[in-house]
């Protein structure tokens, strides 16, 4: 990455709301996988409701990682994006609202593998790994939407006037 568009990205403005929509859905998010974390070294049976797949899904051989649980990564994740969030909240340096941005990128790309394993490999479905999956999504929707407006104002930080094409 350019110098230049380093710059441009340190300075895309973040709208008021965009970091409390981080930490609700990171903390949602959190609280899925902390759950599945601890029914995972507890042993403990899985409350699926309607889909009755939890259990095969999370004791699947796809449910670690070199035996490390994959809840518990997406536990780590989604502290990892509400850390980051709160830091900006803190300091107001757009630094950490873009490295908590940039981390939904992976959580979508993960979220997306899992539920791919989930359909068409073991064919089961986890209810508590779509919710993670869900938050993953919105978490990524909201970083784009990030971008997205703050290209926008800054391709044309006068609404109702023409941008200024340079």
């Amino acid at each position: 990455m350019t110098d230049s568009k380093k710059s441009l990205m340190m300075h895309l403005p973040i709208p008021k709301w965009l970091p409390f929509a981080f930490l609700l859905v990171s903390f949602l998010g959190f609280l899925d996988a902390t759950y599945l974390t601890v029914a995972h070294y507890g042993g403990v049976a899985l409350v699926c409701g309607v889909f009755q797949g939890c259990d095969v899904v999370t004791t699947s051989l796809y449910a670690t990682v070199f035996g490390i649980p994959v809840a518990l990564l997406g536990a780590v994740y989604y502290l990892d994006v509400f850390f980051f969030t709160l830091l900006y909240i803190d300091t107001k340096k757009p630094l950490f609202f873009l490295l908590a941005a940039g981390w939904t990128v992976a959580g979508l790309f993960a979220s997306a593998w899992f539920m791919y394993l989930q359909l068409f490999v073991i064919r089961q479905i986890c209810i508590y790994c779509i919710g993670s999956a869900a938050t993953s999504a919105l978490l990524f929707a909201c970083a784009v939407f990030f971008v997205w407006h703050g290209l926008k104002q800054i391709s044309n930080p006068h609404p109702g006037e023409p941008p200024v094409l340079s």
